[in-house]
């Protein structure tokens, strides 16, 4: 199956930078001296597309080979040789086309990849050569030359074309004739002459994974050209030399595009891309790092250290058993061909080039982590993934005792300058999606993500060890867009997004978006919903723990005489799956179509799911239902274009019904993820987690066990003791080894908050800079939290 554009650019710079010299044949380097500095590193170019030396017959490879083999067989085999053709393929014509050309020389990269591999069909076959050499000239005669001016997409003119047109002249490069070479090399340079501005908008600085894809396409025209200065120029651009840094991919941003120190990854501005873009650009700096390194172009600047730290700030975080979360992945969620688990593996294998040239202090920490995430994903093989170059890397990581593989990550991530949210328990992990009118609730466009319209209104996924492709077995194409979970939803009709060339964001109005998080392992989240073409208005915060998840919601208004639903859960139960569903110790049926009012209900539980408690009851509503779709429906891009054979999931969905144009409307329900059916039916009885508060002016919770209360004031005032005088999220721990107070301000309007505890406090232990304690009966915390961009500020006490 052909993959998406962005992963076949992925995939392909996955390689592996340490193998051996590859194939003879395919790979072959011309004769070198040894002042040739630049025909080595062209071999180690090819060697991160192959994969080097390995043995074809190692079973290990078995399958990666066959995959390529028969993927690069069909393309091969397929190829239009007829005099007067418009086209190499006939689903890619006319050649001419910006978006046929572009992906043509991604199925030729592939065809010259499986040329260049030992063990495949078209291994070192001089036939395949010889089409590989007139099917380039072909599309440069055509569709890709220095002659024509860009139209349509500029990313296949920039970025897909030119990227996959000099893989495959580093695969052939000792085949090549020379015209035919210069000839490619000049029409990259025209339309990548550097990676620092977009040749179809000069005063556009590139940025982000933009920025990452080209410097590797203006270094490896560097190397066939050998040319040093365009070789600077690509290793410059990580740095952005030309413009001071400004668009470093080695720094830290406080807005727009980039990593920021808080572990957030912005695209396009306003989106939330760690799991793509952010990973392209993972790839890409980490593929010319390795590329370029011991040459007299390597990457020298210390800061490259911002790169390290985001694997562990932005990447560990999102990554749950080598998955890619789908919080962070924008409109990728409507690619059938790339699904978390594919976006989560291409992420590994970034990380594990990264660690060949990273301080062990940082490369011990990764692979553990790695080993941990491929041992424990059974259910969709990471080997099953990825090519050979990944696999020359994994196999070498699993066969090394040295390496012991990590446990997961657990503790509370709150990334605020993204609006999402990752709580992380050992067995389990809660994802938030949150929007404001700094980041996008959902991006759409080139026939993207056109039923993306609540993914960023407080979505929850719930990520279970035991079920790994809750989200990634075809989630997107069946379940009801309208019933996301974690939802509050507006059942107006609602038409296709994103069905006109360009991509395009919906930001709404709301500012609180966000929270605090207390110790690294609790947090309090907070969102106004300001629904998009409606009345709707909610007040919604989450309140995450050791073992459960608290959801409110308050001041549920509307007045458009239609009915507004809260979705507590839409359960993925797979193509057959018939898991019990027991409310209040009674088994429900299990046919499909069964649907039910339970107004009475006070827990649920969802056998292999886990547990959820409704501690205000109704007004409950559960459905059974089998809902087919297709890929197609949800995706109609050009080049990323979903499957259009209709696929069935069975859904298990609980949702609380509003009514027609509520008037302050709420609800209350907890989440007890891979909680038992008796464990559920003793929390719903014990009630370690009591509901303080849940109206438009705050919302609460307490735990006597944790010693925990945790608060979002949305105006000033106080709920048992505890008081803020503007709106805020506060978390109070008091426990026997002292006292911990966790501050923010998410909706970013206030200079400073002042909270006052509701129990003395003798000493101050240590604050943030930005916080002030006036300790006594009444102990007053003054916190400056004015250009902070809601992140939390904390003291500690005694």
């Amino acid at each position: 199956m052909e993959l998406s554009r962005r992963q076949t650019l992925a995939l392909a710079g996955a390689g592996a930078a340490g193998a051996l010299v590859p194939f003879a044949t395919g790979s072959a380097t011309a004769a070198t001296s040894a002042d040739d500095p630049y025909e080595p590193l062209l071999a180690r170019a090819a060697r991160q597309l192959t994969g080097g030396a390995f043995d074809p017959a190692d079973p290990d490879f078995e399958a990666a080979l066959t995959t390529l083999d028969t993927q690069a067989g069909g393309w091969w085999r397929g190829i239009d040789t007829s005099a007067g053709r418009k086209a190499l393929w006939t689903d890619l014509s006319p050649a001419s086309d910006p978006g046929m050309f572009g992906q043509s020389y991604t199925r030729l990269r592939t065809i010259a990849t499986a040329w260049a591999t030992p063990g495949t069909s078209l291994a070192g076959d001089a036939a395949v050569r010889d089409g590989l050499l007139d099917a380039l000239r072909f599309l440069n005669t055509v569709g890709y030359n220095p002659a024509r001016g860009e139209s349509g997409n500029w990313w296949f003119w920039e970025i897909g074309a030119p990227r996959a047109l000099m893989d495959t002249c580093v695969l052939l490069r000792a085949q090549l004739p020379a015209a035919d070479l210069d000839a490619y090399l000049r029409t990259v340079a025209r339309f990548v002459p550097d990676a620092d501005r977009r040749t179809n908008s000069p005063s556009l600085a590139e940025t982000g994974a933009n920025r990452a894809d080209k410097a590797v396409i203006v270094a490896l025209r560097g190397l066939l050209a050998r040319d040093p200065a365009v070789l600077v120029k690509a290793r410059d651009a990580l740095s952005d030399v030309r413009d001071s840094g400004k668009n470093s991919l080695f720094t830290y941003v406080t807005s727009g595009d980039g990593f920021y120190r808080d572990g957030s990854f912005v695209q396009h501005t306003y989106v939330a891309y760690t799991g793509t873009y952010g990973s392209v650009l993972l790839g890409g700096a980490g593929q010319l790092i390795a590329l370029l390194a011991g040459s007299d172009w390597a990457v020298t600047d210390p800061s490259v250290e911002v790169l390290h730290e985001a694997v562990d700030r932005s990447f560990m975080p999102v990554l749950f058993d080598g998955l890619m979360m789908d919080s962070v992945r924008g409109r990728a969620v409507s690619r059938d061909r790339a699904r978390d688990h594919t976006d989560g593996a291409v992420t590994v294998s970034y990380i594990l080039q990264l660690a060949e040239g990273a301080p062990a202090s940082y490369a011990d920490r990764w692979r553990a982590a790695a080993k941990g995430w491929i041992l424990r994903n059974r259910e969709t093989p990471y080997t099953g993934l990825v090519g050979i170059p990944a696999l020359v890397r994994a196999k070498a990581l699993l066969d090394d005792a040295q390496v012991t593989p990590a446990d997961r990550l657990t503790g509370h991530f709150l990334l605020a300058d993204m609006d999402r949210v990752v709580h992380r328990r050992p067995a389990w992990a809660c994802a938030l999606s949150l929007s404001s009118k700094r980041i996008a609730a959902y991006e759409a466009g080139n026939g993207e993500n056109l039923h993306g319209w609540y993914t960023g209104d407080g979505m929850t996924y719930i990520y279970d060890g035991d079920d790994l492709d809750a989200f990634g077995d075809s989630f997107w194409p069946t379940v009801d867009p309208y019933r996301l979970p974690g939802t509050t939803v507006d059942t107006r009709p609602r038409t296709d997004l994103g069905t006109v060339p360009g991509t395009s964001t919906f930001r709404p109005k709301n500012a609180v978006a966000g929270g605090a998080v207390l110790d690294g392992r609790y947090g309090a989240s907070a969102m106004e919903l300001v629904a998009d073409g409606s009345t709707l208005r909610a007040k919604k915060a989450w309140f995450l723990l050791d073992n459960a998840v608290v959801a409110l919601g308050s001041g549920i208004t509307a007045s458009d005489g239609r009915t507004i639903e809260t979705i507590v859960e839409n359960r993925n139960l797979h193509a057959d799956g018939l898991p019990a569903l027991t409310v209040d110790e009674r088994r429900q049926p299990t046919e499909q179509g069964w649907s039910a009012e339970l107004d009475d209900a006070g827990w649920a539980h969802l056998e292999g799911v886990g547990g959820y408690v409704f501690p205000t009851g109704g007004p409950l509503r559960a459905l059974r239902e089998e809902r087919t779709g297709t890929w197609r429906s949800i995706n109609s891009g050009a080049d990323t274009g979903g499957d259009p054979t209709p696929v069935t999931r069975r859904y298990a969905t609980l949702w609380f019904d509003h009514g027609s144009s509520p008037d302050s409307a709420s609800y209350s329900y907890v989440l007890l993820p891979g909680a038992t059916e008796a464990a559920t039916l003793a929390w719903s009885r014990s009630r370690p987690v009591r509901i303080l508060a849940n109206s438009p002016e705050v919302q609460a919770v307490s735990s006597p066990r944790l010693g925990l209360l945790a608060a979002h004031f949305w105006a000033a005032g106080s709920i048992d003791g505890l008081a803020c005088d503007g709106p805020g999220t506060v978390l109070v721990s008091r426990r026997d080894d002292g006292v911990t107070v966790a501050v923010a301000d998410p909706g970013r309007t206030a200079a400073t908050l002042t909270v006052r505890l509701p129990f003395p406090v003798d000493e101050v232990v240590a604050t943030d800079d930005t916080v002030t304690v006036t300790p006594g009966r009444r102990p007053v915390l003054t916190v400056r939290v004015g250009g902070s961009h809601g992140h939390t500020h904390t003291a500690r006490l005694r």
